[in-house]
């Protein structure tokens, strides 16, 4: 029996980028398919998720969004998007405030 899975051709230029920085075919696969499940979550409400930071930190975001019709007010339509340099941006809505912020497809490490 064959079996296969079928994914955007945006998952498979992440899944190229991720496996370029950490030589494994299965983390590249297993990463790029949680950021799309992010991303997915990030446009149709509020996701959780964590990382790990450059400094190796884990962080944890318990409430960000790209949704459009909740972050309408915090964008310009300027930007440049960070899909460009391999990251995933979005708006985390804390205690502290709203912040954008973004972090880069490889440290991703699960999707809640």
């Amino acid at each position: 029996m064959i079996q296969a899975l079928a994914i955007s051709n945006q998952t498979a230029i992440r899944a190229g980028v991720i496996k370029s920085l950490t030589d494994s075919d299965f983390m590249a696969g297993a990463k790029a398919m949680m950021i799309e499940t992010l991303k997915e979550k990030l446009r149709n409400g509020i996701a959780s998720f964590c990382f790990v930071k450059k400094n190796g930190e884990l962080r944890y975001v318990k409430c960000a969004t790209t949704n459009s019709a909740l972050v309408e007010q915090w964008t310009n339509g300027r930007g440049e998007s960070r899909e460009r340099y391999g990251c995933c941006a979005f708006l985390e809505l804390t205690e502290d405030g709203i912040q954008w912020r973004s972090f880069r497809w490889e440290s991703i490490v699960k999707v809640f």
